[in-house]
């Protein structure tokens, strides 16, 4: 069997990664093809990275802050 692009549907999985195909197929004998899978939410090392980042760049910062900060009160007391 050949099947055009054109054929093909796109559905989405409900929580429990069930699809719904619609009425149209009711009683009928239906063949699926997963062809891709997408996930929706990234992977839990690629979260963990951004989350490493986010300090790193948080610690900077306050670094950064401290410094400033000292320096202005430093000007104030002169």
């Amino acid at each position: 069997m050949k099947i055009e692009a054109d054929e093909l549907q796109t559905n989405e999985t409900d929580d429990r990664g069930r699809i719904y195909l619609g009425t149209e197929y009711a009683n009928k004998r239906v063949t699926v093809a997963v062809v891709e899978v997408e996930n929706d939410h990234p992977e839990e090392d690629e979260l963990a990275a951004a989350y490493r980042d986010a300090s790193e760049s948080a610690s900077e910062l306050a670094e950064e802050w401290a410094e400033t900060s000292a320096e202005a009160w430093d000007d104030l007391d002169k």
